[in-house]
């Protein structure tokens, strides 16, 4: 698809073509930093648009930011976890293209457009663009050695089981088709969501991309990822996800 059909295709649709989903749990602090610049990239994009915030069971202000900048809210009475929260975002969306990225600040918005631009622009095979945080500019700080570690672990059971590379597999950073998305039958509720989407996609021969992105560290607080237990249920997932 050429730059001047897929911009002209966006501009003139009445329907949000542009769906980003945000889960967020206890992020009130963080959260309208990057609603703001979310919004701001969108506009400049000038593609009709909806941001869905998944409000995980937070007992802070994280709802009520959401609400401030006109978000689409879905509130969890308690924390479901990341993978339930993108599903309800996902469930929710009605652009052809979904966005997700964390409330946390490890993101950077204004790189949006980086990971539409295959899906645009490279036919309609593409079926989802992944943000790597490996290909691009890192924080040495924003990941620890054990989740580096961990991820080319996984990275290489990827590539052994499905026989495609994937340079980071735990990036939250991501667009995909919705049609796409809507052929998985997802069943994570946990951080393990990411890999059992790229492996089913790779599992059935959908296209998947990569493109690099800046990996910054979070706002405040830490990662609630724990290195031990969620690491078992991605590991355990790769394995079900491929032969499921």
């Amino acid at each position: 698809m050429k730059d001047s059909q897929a911009f002209e295709r966006l501009s003139n649709s009445e329907d949000p073509l542009v769906s980003v989903v945000i889960p967020a749990f206890n992020e009130e602090k963080s959260l309208g930093f990057i609603l703001q610049r979310t919004y701001e990239v969108l506009r400049k994009m000038g593609f009709p648009h909806e941001v869905i915030v998944v409000n995980d069971g937070s007992n802070d202000g994280t709802a009520h930011v959401a609400m401030e900048n006109g978000t689409i809210l879905i509130s969890n009475h308690k924390n479901l976890g990341k993978g339930d929260a993108l599903k309800k975002g996902f469930m929710r969306a009605s652009g052809c293209f979904v966005v997700t990225l964390d409330a946390d600040g490890e993101h950077e918005p204004e790189e949006v457009p980086s990971l539409l631009y295959p899906v645009l622009n490279d036919g309609d095979d593409v079926a989802a663009v992944m943000g790597s945080r490996f290909n691009g500019r890192r924080d040495d700080r924003a990941m620890t050695r054990l989740h580096v570690v961990g991820n080319k672990i996984f990275n290489a059971l990827i590539l052994l089981l499905t026989g495609s590379f994937v340079s980071d597999s735990q990036s939250g950073f991501r667009v995909y088709r919705r049609d796409a998305l809507r052929r998985l039958a997802l069943n994570s509720s946990g951080y393990e969501i990411e890999t059992e989407i790229v492996v089913k996609m790779l599992k059935r021969g959908f296209v998947v991309k990569e493109v690099p992105i800046t990996h910054c560290r979070r706002f405040e607080g830490f990662s609630r990822l724990d290195t031990f237990r969620d690491g078992i249920k991605i590991l355990m997932t790769i394995v079900k996800a491929r032969f499921l």
